[in-house]
């Protein structure tokens, strides 16, 4: 198991698509066979700031999520133009 937890931060004015995009993605994602949870978050007091938690088998389902058609078309698309990614870091459960 994987986790993949990400900071997205809108650009001025631009939340509310932001928010439209990450709902299209996670809607697309959590139809994966791979992905076992994709939940977006949105910051308490930044409402521009989204916290991403993504939760996959494995790296390779993390890699097909990645290469995924709806990922290439929002991640990489408008996404990239409406906010900047400013963390991202993976996480391995304890045994």
């Amino acid at each position: 198991m994987l986790v993949l937890a990400v900071t997205w931060v809108a650009k001025q004015g631009k939340e509310e698509e932001v928010a439209r995009l990450f709902r299209d993605l996670t809607a697309a994602s959590l139809k994966e066979p791979g992905c076992v949870g994709y939940t977006v978050h949105t910051h308490n007091e930044r409402p521009n700031e989204f916290f991403l938690y993504e939760v996959y088998k494995d790296q390779a389902a993390l890699d097909a999520h990645r290469a995924a058609p709806h990922f290439q078309q929002i991640a990489r698309g408008p996404l990239m133009h409406l906010a900047d990614r400013k963390e991202g870091n993976l996480y391995t459960p304890l045994e």
